[in-house]
């Protein structure tokens, strides 16, 4: 216990001490030592910190870039006009369909150092077609996208188009709602729902027909960079933008099929398509195949220039020319059926061309030169200057009105042609193959799989014919849903077409064949004209007609009868060839479907005995055409008299008058008698007759065949194009330039011309009005009035240079 407290009483003293001599430290001391212990405090809490942060924390899984892949895309040289940028990371070469992974940054919080930047970061690459990306979290397939933090336009701007991944997206974002962007839409200035839903948009392929326009045009603003900035630069980038330029034109004709319904797109999107075709210029356009061109307010460059090369080098106009010319020009107006039916309508007008422009359109060289101001949809470049291009001394013939109106006439022969076939289309979208629907259209315009069904029946005319049903020569070229006689007619005119005649002659009045009943078909000689018209002729298918009627009288015609007939018919050398085989295939049909003695005599009674005997006569005539006369027919004359009423003795006389007419002086020089006694197949010496002498015996032809045209006609001839059953359909009229109503044609395709461009100078604006025939002020005053009345606005501005009113055009609808 002692201890214990002599020890404690130490401890006191002790303290005690330090007590006393710390208060003996004077006042300065205390503030200096305080002074010195919060520096060193400082210094301590400072060194803590650095030593804490020394060691590389690894930012959180979310952002965290994924390690390098095996291969990835290494990007081209920047543009000349990127130069002062810092070149982009290095990455690994190799494959280049590996995808680029690219994420969003975090902001560093307080206390934190914040990462080295993680791929993507830095000037914008460009991601080539085919190349995938995967950007915050989502996969965008197809490339064609410029990803970084840097791509300036001169002005300072970012380019609108670039995806900068440093920019916030949010988690969600539709890109159908209309309300996440304004008018010009730039990535990096868009809300982070908005970036969200583009991201979407791009994930999904570029194809939701719902998304907003915005959207699309901020890709598009990536596309029009490509091929006019990197094109226009030096190197690899050009090399690569000029190699890519078909991807990318065949990449917005694929969007303007999906949203090509907005007129501000389409418009962009229409001239960018023109500025690339310039990209494969040829000093002769018109002789290459010519592309397809939506459709828009103004001819499209590729055809104008085209058209100014015909001019130059004084070459007609191509027809697959003129029809794209007919198709774009804005000027020119197409009915219904030429925009329901755009084949067939193409293959007519490729014939009428021919037909009423032979040797085609030559075009003038006028005094407006072609000149193209491309107006990029990009505001990012905007900030390089007029995009302009120029053809020397090409004209720009699309301004003159003269071809445009001789085209307007082929293309309307075209169109009415086209008339029957696009009304039954408009009442049956599916009748387009049916064979009404077949025999409203020439055979050269035919499908293909019908026209080798024609092929494949042209195979079957053996020795130049071939028999068959009707039904079954219906069948084999459509689905016939009926034979009513305009049917069976207008069949009868496609084969022809094609050269191919048909028994019954429908065509000149016979009685329509029904389903079941045989048809002949027959070959005609190419290039000529089969005319039923002619007593001669007529009278030789009377003469068939009723001998074939004879000689089925008595129930059978011998095999000798028929050959005798064969060969009367090609005796007849005053027969054209084309009219001796269509003799032969009726007598052909006549053998499947006889001629009553009785029906051919009932339409003989009315005639009077001259009549009768005029006919009779003019037979004889023809039955010794060919400079003879034998005893076979003799003996069929005979049997020919009899039937129509005629006295078959007055055979011998009215040959015996025909021989004594025939020969020199008027003089017989045979009895009748010898001519019977004639050998078959030697000319009576008497008898040798030419044409010539025939003709002077035919005075009465007309009369004859008036009475024969009563005999053979049967039905009323079908008109050769059948009476629409229903009334024709309203056309819509011809639209207005830009709504800009009551303009004549010279002053519509002024409006046309003047808003090709963002500005003209007066000298460009007089020789354009003066290819017109306009007074130029005059012009541009009426337009102005018509454009002040539609849209509460002038179309132009200014009077050297005369500028265009972009808003006025921007207001259009869609």
């Amino acid at each position: 216990m002692a201890k214990k407290s002599g020890g404690g009483g130490v401890g006191l003293v002790l303290i005690g001490g330090a007590i006393a001599l710390l208060a003996s430290v004077p006042r300065e001391v205390w503030i200096g030592l305080a002074v010195i212990c919060a520096i060193a405090a400082v210094l301590y809490f400072f060194a803590k910190s650095s030593g804490g942060t020394s060691k590389s924390t690894p930012p959180p899984k979310s952002w965290a870039p994924p390690p390098p892949p095996a291969s990835t895309w290494t990007p081209p040289a920047p543009s000349p006009s990127d130069r002062s940028r810092a070149p982009a990371p290095a990455r690994g070469t190799g494959n280049v369909s590996e995808p680029v992974s690219v994420y969003n940054e975090p902001t560093s919080g307080s206390g934190r150092r914040v990462p080295a930047a993680a791929a993507g970061y830095g000037a914008a690459s460009w991601i080539p077609p085919g190349q995938s990306v995967d950007f915050a979290g989502l996969s965008l397939p197809g490339g064609m996208l410029y990803v970084g933090t840097s791509l300036k336009t001169p002005g300072g701007r970012q380019d609108p188009s670039l995806l900068d991944p440093s920019k916030k997206v949010a988690s969600r974002g539709d890109c159908s709602d209309r309300n996440l962007m304004g008018y010009w839409p730039s990535y990096s200035e868009i809300s982070p729902e908005a970036r969200r839903a583009y991201l979407r948009w791009l994930a999904g392929g570029r194809q939701d027909p719902q998304a907003d326009i915005g959207y699309v045009f901020i890709f598009f603003y990536g596309l029009e960079r490509r091929a006019i900035i990197d094109r226009s630069s030096q190197g690899d980038t050009a090399e690569s933008a000029t190699a890519e330029l078909p991807g990318i034109a065949s990449e917005v004709r694929r969007l303007l099929g999906i949203y090509g319904r907005n007129n501000s797109f389409k418009r962009y999107a229409s001239e960018f398509l023109s500025m690339l075709e310039m990209a494969a210029l040829s000093e002769k356009l018109y002789a290459k195949p010519v592309p397809e061109f939506p459709s828009s307010h103004e001819l499209p460059l590729y055809i104008r220039l085209a058209l100014g090369q015909c001019a130059v080098d004084k070459v007609p106009v191509p027809a697959a020319l003129a029809l794209a010319w007919v198709r774009m020009d804005p000027n020119i107006f197409l009915r219904t059926p030429a925009t329901r039916c755009p084949d067939q309508f193409a293959g007519l007008f490729e014939r009428k061309y021919a037909e009423l422009i032979p040797g085609g359109l030559v075009l003038p060289k006028n005094k407006t030169k072609l000149r193209f101001v491309y107006r990029p949809a990009s505001a990012g470049l905007h900030d390089y200057g007029e995009i302009k291009l120029s053809f020397a001394d090409t004209p720009d013939v699309a301004v003159l009105t003269a071809p445009v109106k001789k085209l307007q006439e082929v293309a309307e022969a075209a169109t009415t042609e086209l008339d029957a076939f696009s009304r039954l289309l408009g009442r049956s979208p599916n009748a387009a193959k049916s064979l009404e629907g077949l025999l409203l259209l020439p055979p050269t315009l035919w499908p293909a799989d019908s026209r080798q069904k024609l092929d494949a029946l042209l195979a079957r005319m053996v020795n130049g014919m071939a028999a068959m049903k009707l039904q079954d020569l219906a069948s084999s070229l459509g689905d016939a849903q009926n034979l009513e006689r305009n049917t069976v007619a207008t069949l009868a005119r496609a084969l022809e077409a094609v050269h191919i005649g048909m028994e019954p002659d429908v065509l000149n009045g016979a009685k329509t064949p029904k389903a079941d009943d045989t048809v002949v078909l027959f070959s005609v000689p190419e290039g000529e004209v089969v005319s039923r018209a002619g007593a001669t002729y007529q009278a030789a298918t009377l003469t068939v007609q009723l001998a074939t009627a004879v000689a089925l009288a008595d129930g059978d015609m011998g095999a000798e009868e028929l050959r005798q007939l064969r060969l009367q018919i090609e005796g007849w050398t005053h027969l054209t060839p084309a009219h001796q085989q269509r003799l032969r295939a009726h007598m052909r049909y006549l053998l499947d479907a006889p001629p009553s003695l009785t029906i051919l005599k009932k339409k003989l009674e009315p005639l009077a005995a001259p009549a009768k005997e005029a006919i009779a006569k003019f037979m004889s005539v023809v039955a010794q055409a060919d400079g003879q006369v034998s005893p076979a027919e003799i003996k069929m004359l005979e049997k020919v008299y009899k039937a129509l009423g005629v006295d078959p003795q007055k055979v011998f006389s009215d040959v015996h008058a025909v021989a004594a007419a025939a020969a020199p002086g008027g003089k017989p020089v045979a009895a009748a008698p010898a001519v019977a006694s004639t050998p078959v197949g030697k000319p009576a010496a008497g008898f040798q007759l030419d044409a010539a002498r025939i003709a002077a015996l035919q005075q009465d032809t007309d009369k004859v065949s008036a009475l024969l045209s009563n005999i053979f006609t049967e039905e009323p001839v079908a008109p050769a194009v059948p009476a629409p059953e229903v009334a024709s359909e309203p056309e819509e009229p011809a639209e207005a330039p830009f709504g800009l109503d009551g303009l004549d044609a010279a002053h519509t395709a002024f409006v046309h011309q003047l808003v090709s461009r963002a500005e003209w100078t007066r000298d460009e604006l007089l020789d354009l009005a003066s290819d017109l025939e306009l007074m130029l002020d005059g012009a541009i005053e009426r337009v102005n009035e018509a454009s002040f009345d539609a849209r509460d606005g002038p179309l132009t501005e200014g009077e050297d240079p005369v500028t265009i009113n972009r808003d006025i055009l921007e207001k259009v609808p869609a």
